[in-house]
This record gives structure tokens, C-alpha cells and sequence, in this order.
């Protein structure tokens, strides 16, 4: 028997249709990025947090070569992108998932035009990649404190052991 492909997949959009999807979503929008590799109670916690601030929420992912390049280790990411986008696509809080190669999402924010750019406590909003270009517009930027301490590369080394 043959079953429906997941809903949630029409969540995942290509970065050549992120602006025109990202337009017909409701404002105000958010945006925020990451590699979400294995998804934990931070994740979801600062994914639901993000989303309470606008009406809808794109979220970019770092493709594979994108999260090597951060330093993260050879074997990261854990989990494969085509992998990470279905499970962010899963997400109720996420309106749309798309992705970046770049090191960077900048590309991916100027094509979403958002009204508000999040990212979580570690970064502090003059760091912010696009933090400039989403106020130039009339948008704001935040830093969500962690409201648990949680890490994928802490609970990686946990299995590991």
C-alpha cells in the first residue's frame, strides 16, 4: 500500500523559492537559523519562543559543508541535511524551513524580508548576521536566553561515552 507523503514536507523550500513563499506567509515574520543537528528541549524551547514573536517563522539550516566549516567536528553534522529539514518541517511552530551553503544566512534573510531576527543567548544582537539589513527595514533583532542548558555536541559526547 502505497501512503501520503507527510504534510509537514510542504513546509521544506528550496532558497530559489524562499521570497515568494516567505511573502505569502503572515507578518509580522521571524526568522532564525542553525544547524539543529539532533534536536533537544533547548531546540524546541527557543524555536517556541522565537515564533511567539510574529505571526509565522522561517527557519534556515546550515547545510552539511556549512556546519563542517563551523569547527564543529568531521563528523558533524550527525544527522544529514535532507534529515534535519524534515524534522524542523515537523515542527509546529515552523512555517517554513530552507537552507544556506554560504557561512552566513544573509542571503536567506534578505530574500525573507523578515520583521524580526532571533537568535538564541549565545549571541548577542550586535553579532547577529542581518541584524543591520532587518532594521534598515523597520524590524528588530533578539537574543533569546537559554531556558535550559542544553548542547548537541555535550550530548553527543554523552552517547559516545
Amino acid at each position: 500500500m502505497d501512503y501520503p507523503r507527510p504534510g509537514f514536507e510542504s513546509k521544506i523550500c528550496p532558497p530559489e523559492s524562499l521570497a515568494t513563499r516567505a511573502a505569502a506567509l503572515p507578518r509580522p515574520l521571524v526568522f532564525t537559523n542553525g544547524c539543529f543537528d539532533i534536536l533537544h528541549r533547548g531546540h524546541v524551547t527557543y524555536l517556541a519562543q522565537a515564533r511567539a514573536l510574529g505571526a509565522a517563522m522561517v527557519v534556515a539550516l546550515n547545510t552539511d559543508a556549512s556546519v563542517r566549516r563551523l569547527g564543529k567536528g568531521d563528523d558533524r553534522p550527525m544527522n544529514p541535511l535532507e534529515d534535519r529539514l524534515a524534522v524542523m518541517a515537523a515542527l509546529e511552530c515552523v512555517d517554513l524551513v530552507t537552507w544556506f551553503d554560504e557561512d552566513t544566512p544573509l542571503a536567506r534573510i534578505l530574500e525573507a524580508r523578515p520583521e524580526i531576527l532571533v537568535k538564541g543567548g549565545d549571541w548577542s544582537t550586535d553579532r547577529i548576521v542581518g541584524a543591520d539589513e532587518v532594521r534598515s527595514w523597520g524590524g528588530t533583532v533578539h537574543s533569546i536566553p537559554f531556558a535550559h542548558e542544553r548542547s548537541t555536541t555535550a550530548l553527543i559526547e554523552r552517547i559516545r561515552r
